[in-house]
């Protein structure tokens, strides 16, 4: 296990104001699904102003695993900071935020892990921005380097870091880094206030009562009861933040499937848990891409004490633990999380052997419309 060095590169300004990024539908096994786009803006007082500046400048590619319950609207200001280095996309997983649920119905762990496998490759053939040229022309090149075609920086949060570990395993030639924040790791206990709720999702015929159950609860109870849980201090929530949530919140309950996709989704994540010789720990160990474990110390939901165990676990981990910090690291505190992943991202580039083999054989996504 090693220690994560965070960046010290410079980072945009907080904007706190910002609405949500701009997205479009892509094509997947499953059924279409919707993708946030933050743009690369290259070194901060360098690139927008002097785009000069920016020639050779790193430009790579990462893709963003909300956790249950989320959206794509989660990695927000943690995708502003990231934009410094990366061209940053931002799923919404099947069923959740602007994403319809699967065509063959059905919220397992296998169907997200699909969807991200679908995206990752969607991401990797996205065409070169103007003026990027592929990094094996160096310096003889004109522009930033070009990301295309090559392995795409992972990060996830919750079920998505638990999802982004599967991808990783599955399809290392797709991950570059992988960035695990809260994973929902399977622990074969649960705390007791949440025993009688998981119990009874596991049952035939609940999801859909409980689903009908949470529509009656308001939008805005639903956020602050969201915040309550999941942040380590929900009074560092700015004020728009809040009001951005609610407004989201209110536009998924217009979907008919909202209620269902969050019941089944951890109906999907419990009974993964229960499959013998599929366990996420051995899974971990088969990981081959550098990895950073980012932990909050007042997480709720996921027990921080283990991730000591999954930094271990890991054969070539960090560990990030912050203090003060719940259950959604990269909302609560998005310029430290950022610098983490950052430094983990500036230790792989300054290896001998950084520079990853292009993907071979990925399969095209289809764009489907922009938003």
């Amino acid at each position: 296990m090693q220690t994560p060095r965070p960046s010290t590169a410079a980072l945009p300004a907080p904007d706190g104001a910002r609405g949500p990024w701009p997205g479009e539908q892509v094509s997947s096994r499953g059924g279409p699904v919707f993708v946030r786009h933050t743009p690369w803006v290259g070194p901060v007082g360098g690139a927008a102003g002097d785009p000069g500046g920016a020639v050779d400048a790193p430009r790579e590619r990462a893709l963003y695993v909300h956790g249950l319950g989320g959206a794509a609207t989660n990695w927000t200001d943690f995708a502003a900071a990231m934009a410094v280095r990366v061209d940053g996309w931002a799923l919404d997983l099947p069923g959740f935020g602007a994403s319809p649920p699967p065509r063959r119905r059905g919220f397992s762990l296998q169907r997200h892990v699909e969807a991200v496998v679908d995206v990752l490759e969607w991401v990797v053939d996205q065409p070169d921005p103007v003026g990027a040229h592929p990094p094996d022309e160096g310096d003889a090149g004109r522009g930033t380097p070009s990301g295309r075609g090559r392995p795409v920086h992972l990060v996830g949060n919750s079920l998505g870091g638990l999802v982004s570990l599967a991808v990783a395993v599955r399809r290392p030639d797709l991950v570059a880094t992988l960035t695990l924040v809260s994973p929902a790791m399977p622990v074969y206990r649960v705390p007791p206030a949440f025993r009688r709720a998981i119990l009874l999702v596991l049952l035939p015929g609940v999801p859909a009562l409980a689903g009908r159950r949470l529509a009656r609860v308001s939008a805005e109870q639903r956020v602050r009861g969201m915040l309550a849980m999941c942040f380590g201090d929900p009074s560092r929530v700015p004020a728009d933040r809040v009001r951005q949530a609610v407004e989201e919140m209110r536009e998924h309950d217009e979907q008919p499937w909202a209620g269902l996709a969050l019941t089944q989704s951890l109906r999907g994540l419990m009974t993964s848990y229960l499959r013998p010789g599929r366990s996420a720990w051995r899974a971990a160990r088969r990981v081959t891409q550098p990895t950073l474990v980012v932990w909050g110390d007042r997480d709720r939901l996921v027990d921080p004490a283990l991730a000591p165990r999954l930094a271990a676990a890991l054969p070539d981990a960090r560990l990030y633990v912050q203090e003060g910090i719940g259950h959604v690291a990269m909302m609560e505190a998005p310029e430290p999380t950022a610098r983490a992943v950052l430094g983990l991202l500036e230790e792989v580039a300054g290896r001998p052997d950084a520079a990853p083999g292009p993907v071979a054989g990925a399969r095209r996504g289809r764009r489907l419309g922009r938003v």
